[in-house]
């Protein structure tokens, strides 16, 4: 088996700035990663924000990196991040807030498994050919982020006010934080690992939390709705559906949240047959 690219789709949630997600495919796995938004201006990293390099080179090094599992294969990507962070580094980071960080989750078909793999809030969600749906990582819930957002109250409409940053970098570091970061062995600990069948014509769509807020936060679709809507539209219609809504919210105060927008990234991939030899096609 092998996994097939359908439709893939990322919009940065403002054109001024950066887009911090990525995703991509390959014959066997398929990932998606959200960097977490930077808290300061470039330097750490030199003139490129930390979070969008976090993010570019996850990505390569899975495009690079694939091993015989997906354990594996995560384990290759972050002795990578981390020896690039070691030599990219400019200077000391002025606090835990300012390390680069993301959330990610990634699948591998291995035999007839699916494995998969997860940290921070991205989210897989599996339409399996006999016609159920399910999520693969837990269900995306915003409602904790939502409340405190909420309780910013005036300092809330999307701008990053002092106060936002200030509520940020001490989030950031709380203990317990479970993201993907340029340190291998914390990225390691904080990753959650599930193993699932897998059968032809599975498809699956792996999202940034930008994208999951239809779900979660908007509750524009339940997970059957979802699955249905990208079979039945694509994913670039549910995408201007996510920013229409938002548009319509503009001081973020219907669905409290700390931009008005954030980069929304989704990747729809279906599990499809092994590709025969020319022999057995003459055959």
């Amino acid at each position: 088996m092998h996994l097939d690219l359908l439709q893939s789709l990322s919009l940065c949630g403002d054109l001024a700035t950066p887009n911090d997600d990525r995703a991509g495919a390959s014959a066997r796995c398929a990932w998606v990663i959200d960097g977490a938004t930077d808290l300061a201006p470039p330097g750490l990293l030199g003139d490129r924000g930390g979070a969008a390099w976090l993010a570019a080179t996850v990505d390569a090094a899975f495009g690079l990196g694939e091993a015989a599992d997906l354990r594996a294969t995560c384990a290759s990507v972050y002795e990578t991040v981390a020896a690039r962070y070691a030599a990219e580094r400019r200077r000391e980071p002025a606090g835990a807030w300012e390390l680069p960080s993301a959330s990610f989750a990634a699948v591998q078909l291995v035999g007839g498994s699916l494995e998969v793999a997860w940290a921070g809030d991205c989210a897989i969600l599996r339409a399996r050919a006999d016609g159920a749906v399910d999520w693969l990582t837990p269900a995306p819930d915003r409602a904790a982020e939502s409340v405190e957002a909420a309780a910013l109250g005036d300092a809330l409409g999307g701008v990053r006010t002092p106060a936002v940053i200030a509520d940020r970098r001490a989030a950031r570091e709380r203990p317990g934080r479970r993201v993907l970061g340029v340190e291998a062995a914390a990225s390691s600990a904080s990753t959650d690992h599930a193993s699932v069948t897998a059968a032809l014509g599975d498809t699956l769509l792996l999202m940034s939390d930008g994208f999951a807020t239809l779900v979660d936060s908007y509750d524009a679709y339940d997970a059957p709705g979802l699955m249905a809507a990208v079979r039945e539209r694509g994913v670039a219609a549910l995408a201007e559906e996510l920013r229409a809504i938002e548009r319509d919210d503009p001081d973020c105060r219907r669905f409290p949240r700390f931009k008005r927008s954030d980069d929304a990234t989704a990747l729809w991939v279906r599990v499809g047959p092994r590709p025969r030899l020319r022999e057995e096609a003459v055959a």
